[in-house]
């Protein structure tokens, strides 16, 4: 039978403007790990399933192709005529200095929760093995559309399936820091795999040391945690225990862009996970996939760039 993974977040239009240059493309930290989850997947029995609202636009259309082109299942995506994808512009200065911009208050990725579908919608993805998020498809969403979510996680983990959730915390779409915790930790009471990228839980919990970050995070629960530094090490703690695994070693001059890199490391992490594979040698996957993502500009690399899965 093939697994199912669910794949939660938005993709916003990106609009890339450097001096009189300005490029158009698409956006999101899920979307970017669907991407590679579903490349490095492709010859395996899994269907990635993106979950997301969308408009009726063209640009809504076009998101819906691309991401159908990369073999992501888009049965899950709902289609609202008064909504549209939110927007994000990047603006780059004459020193390289880039700025981030953002209209997304009625983006329809906020709504997916909300609709005349989401019951239905629910239901399938409680019994689908996996579900994978991330603290932006969580910030997104009003309180209500919150308890949703963590109901349907409470449902997931009943019917046997496993959560994955990559921390990404992003404190401009929360409130206050105080609902941020809460929140991520009624998330992480359900969840089985945790990537935390170290900066963001410093940004959300205050700077530990990485041990008392994995204590911490232990205590909610988590029985696999994945700690992302960058292009220092990853430290993994799990039940087969813990690892500390170096990053690839890449040439100043090969770094072209470094958007992506988590999502992407996650991505390789998983993918090797996901067929078997062992922490330490997912680890290895990840940085090879991330490590390959930034010598390319743009999130998505060239489909030939894309590292295969390495093989016991």
């Amino acid at each position: 039978m093939t697994t199912k993974i669910a794949v939660i977040g938005e993709c916003m239009i990106e609009l890339s403007i450097k001096q009189d240059s300005t490029t158009r493309s698409f956006g999101g930290d899920t979307l970017n790990t669907s991407v590679y989850l579903s490349r490095l997947l492709k010859n395996k029995d899994f269907s990635i399933h993106y979950v997301t609202g969308l408009g009726t636009d063209p640009f809504s259309q076009e998101m819906l192709d691309s991401w159908q082109k990369e073999q992501i299942q888009t049965d899950l995506v709902q289609k609202m005529s008064d909504k549209m994808p939110g927007l994000y512009s990047i603006v780059t200065d004459e020193h390289g200095e880039r700025s981030f911009y953002y209209w997304r208050n009625d983006a329809a990725a906020k709504f997916w929760l909300k609709t005349t579908q989401t019951e239905s919608i629910t239901q399938q993805i409680a019994h689908y093995e996996y579900v994978y998020l991330s603290g932006i498809s969580i910030a997104i969403l009003d309180a209500e559309s919150i308890l949703k979510l963590l109901d349907l996680l409470k449902r997931v983990k009943a019917n046997g399936g496993k959560v994955i959730f990559d921390n990404n915390f992003r404190p401009r779409l929360w409130r206050s820091l105080d609902l941020a915790r809460s929140v991520y930790a009624d998330i992480l009471s359900y969840t089985d795999i945790a990537f935390l990228t170290l900066d963001d839980e410093d940004l959300l919990w205050d700077k530990l040391p990485y041990e008392q970050v994995i204590d911490r995070t232990k205590n909610f629960g988590v029985t696999e945690i994945v700690i992302k530094r960058g292009s220092d090490s990853c430290i993994i703690e799990s039940a087969e225990g813990r690892f500390d695994v170096p990053a690839n070693k890449i040439a100043k001059e090969k770094v072209i862009d470094t958007t992506a890199a988590g999502d992407s490391f996650s991505a390789g992490y998983l993918g090797a996970r996901l067929s078997g594979q062992n922490p330490a040698q997912s680890a290895l996957q990840g940085h090879l996939v991330a490590g390959t993502v930034i010598q390319y500009r743009g999130a998505i690399i060239p489909l030939d760039a894309t590292p295969t899965l390495i093989e016991n």
